[in-house]
C-alpha cells in the first residue's frame, strides 16, 4: 500500500486501491490451477489471497455507495497514512463535517454491537477501536495541516450484513451497513461553512498531510484492469461449481467425492469462494 507524492492530489485514488495492489502480490505467488482443477471450479484464489479480494469487494461496494454523494462533498478512497503500509478506507470531507470510513466485508453475517463490543457471528473483533483510532489520528493530522482543530466522525461501514443489531451506541464511533450509509450522510446536519470545507479539503487532498514519505503508486488503470481480469476468474469458478452441484445427480456426485484423493482435496475448493 502506498501514496502519492504531493504534486498529486490523492483524488486520482479510486475504491479497494491498497487492498487490491496487495491481493494482486500475494495472487502473484500462487501457482496456476491445473486443468482439472479449472474443470471442477476450484476457485483461483489462495486461502492468503481471500481475505483481499473480499475486502476489495466490500470497498468498492462502499465507493459505488458514496459516488452518490453530492459535488459539495470530497470523497477519498485508499489513503496512506502514517509511515508504513496503513491506509484509511475513505475519508469525506462536506458540509457535514469530515468522516474515515472503515469498511468491513461480513456479507450474510450476523453483527452485534454493544458500547465498545462489536461481535461478528458471535466473535469479537476490533473494528470499533482500531475505527476510533483512525479517526483521532485523521483529526490530528488534519488539524495540523489546516492550523484549526478538525474533528472527524469514525464510522464503520458494515457491507451485507445478514442482521445488524445495535444494543447500545459505541461512544467514539458510529456503526452502520451500507445500505444505511448514504441516508446518513445526506440527513446530517451542515457543521461546516463553504469556506471550511473548501480549508480542510485542501488539506486532504495533500498526500504530504497523511503520510510522511509518500511514493509513487502502481498504475491505477493497470491494478483495475488486472483486478477485473482476476475477478472474472473468481466469478467463473463460481459458476462452474454452481453448475456441477445442480448438474451431477446425487449418486454421482457421492462417487465422485470417494473415487480418489485428488477428488476429496478438489471437494473443499468447489464449496468455498
Amino acid at each position: 500500500m502506498s501514496g502519492y507524492p504531493a504534486s498529486a492530489p490523492l483524488t486520482e485514488r479510486f475504491a479497494a486501491q491498497s487492498v487490491i495492489e496487495e491481493l494482486l502480490a500475494v495472487q502473484g505467488l500462487v501457482p496456476p490451477r491445473s486443468l482439472l482443477r479449472r474443470v471442477f471450479g476450484a476457485s483461483p484464489l489462495s486461502d492468503a489471497s481471500w481475505p483481499w479480494y473480499r475486502g476489495a469487494l466490500g470497498e468498492i461496494a462502499v465507493g459505488r455507495v458514496l459516488a452518490r454523494l453530492g459535488p459539495e462533498w470530497l470523497v477519498l478512497h485508499a489513503v496512506p497514512v502514517g509511515s508504513g503500509w496503513a491506509d484509511i478506507d475513505h475519508v469525506l470531507v462536506g458540509p457535514a463535517g469530515v468522516f474515515t470510513l472503515n469498511t468491513k466485508n461480513h456479507a450474510g453475517q450476523n453483527i452485534w454491537v454493544a458500547g465498545q463490543t462489536l461481535m461478528v457471528s458471535g466473535k469479537k473483533l476490533r473494528h470499533l477501536y482500531n475505527s476510533a483510532h483512525e479517526g483521532a489520528r485523521a483529526s490530528k493530522l488534519l488539524s495540523t495541516a489546516v492550523g484549526a482543530a478538525v474533528d472527524v466522525t469514525a464510522v464503520v461501514v458494515i457491507v451485507e450484513p445478514k442482521r445488524l443489531t445495535i444494543k447500545e451506541k459505541p461512544r467514539e464511533v458510529i456503526v452502520l451497513s451500507d445500505r444505511q450509509l448514504l441516508g446518513f450522510l445526506q440527513r446530517r446536519i451542515a457543521v461546516l461553512d463553504a469556506e471550511q470545507v473548501q480549508r480542510v479539503a485542501a488539506a486532504a487532498v495533500n498526500a504530504r498531510t497523511w503520510h510522511t514519505k509518500p511514493a509513487l503508486s502502481g498504475k491505477p488503470d493497470e491494478l483495475k484492469t488486472n483486478f477485473a481480469a482476476l475477478r472474472r476468474l473468481v466469478d467463473q469458478a463460481r459458476r462452474r461449481r454452481v453448475a456441477w452441484v445442480l448438474g451431477v445427480p446425487a449418486a454421482g456426485f457421492l462417487l465422485l467425492a470417494t473415487a480418489s484423493p485428488l477428488s476429496a482435496a478438489i471437494l473443499p475448493a468447489l464449496m468455498n469462494r
